[in-house]
């Protein structure tokens, strides 16, 4: 468990190397750290000298925060997240979310890279998410298992609306001005580190989801707790449904090198997903 006094220590060392306040927390996922070299006026701070952080050792995550300003905003960003997949608990996966509050960001915007279920989405395509399963949750392991400290959040959270609304519809306005063609749809979080068999994606699709991955539940179920407002938006990196039949005629893609794929399909969205942020952290 990772308690209030661990939280502290951790902002207090990054409090201790910035001279603002950060208004906007944001989480970037596979392919996607490029956004945090975007910050203007940096401070970077590697996981590893941060008191409790746990180190991504993914690639395409270099593990670091960016403290300074987009869009005019002041920001803290992850470059690249922890995974439950790489042995972490997820109270160690989340502890960035809490210290980005108790610094105090009120918003969270995570993306991340998810395979496409929706056979209406196309690989490049950006996903505002509304809703998400989260099957690791369900499963039984959750980042609020333990004591409650009230300090940080209630003992039962409402995740009714835990994507926020308003954020999704300013999004859509700026995503409407820029000329992109956002989805909606639902996330599903799986453990990893496998991908899907035929049979899973079959499964997930018949549940209603429309994107799948490996993150990001966890850190909107703490940054909830924290009384933060999100935006989740996830990059369709690959379709899980495409040319080439296997299994019960499903067609099914292989998945080899798929990881790498993931990443080269990142840097190509990049662009639209900076711009898409910058114009939502313009208006809020």
């Amino acid at each position: 468990m990772y308690s209030l006094k661990e939280i502290e220590e951790s902002t207090r060392y990054i409090r201790a190397r910035v001279d603002h306040m950060p208004q906007v927390g944001i989480i970037t996922g596979s392919g996607l750290s490029g956004l945090a070299e975007e910050v203007e006026e940096p401070l970077v701070i590697p996981y590893e000298e941060i008191p409790d952080f746990p180190p991504a050792t993914v690639e395409g995550h270099p593990g670091q925060m960016f403290l300074g300003y987009l869009a005019g905003k002041a920001v803290v960003v992850m470059q690249g997240r922890p995974h439950f997949y790489e042995g972490y608990p997820l109270e160690q996966i989340t502890l960035p979310v809490r210290v980005m509050r108790a610094l105090g960001a009120e918003i969270l915007i995570v993306t991340n890279a998810a395979g496409g279920l929706n056979e209406g989405f196309k690989a490049g395509d950006l996903m505002l998410i509304t809703d998400h399963i989260n099957l690791v949750g369900m499963a039984g392991h959750s980042p609020l298992f333990g004591p409650n400290d009230e300090r940080l959040g209630p003992r039962f959270v409402d995740m009714s609306e835990a994507y926020d609304k308003e954020l999704r519809e300013i999004a859509l306005e700026v995503g409407h001005e820029l000329g992109l063609e956002l989805r909606q749809g639902v996330y599903v979080m799986l453990g990893g580190p496998t991908f899907e068999t035929p049979a899973e994606i079959r499964f997930l699709r018949l549940m209603g989801a429309d994107a799948v991955g490996m993150s990001t539940a966890p850190e909107v179920v703490v940054a909830r707790h924290g009384g933060m407002r999100v935006l989740g938006i996830s990059h369709i990196s690959n379709m899980a449904v495409l040319t080439g039949s296997r299994g019960m005629g499903h067609p099914i893609k292989k998945e080899e090198g798929l990881h790498e794929e993931v990443l080269e399909a990142g840097e190509k969205v990049l662009p639209k997903l900076l711009a898409l942020i910058k114009g939502v952290l313009g208006r809020i």
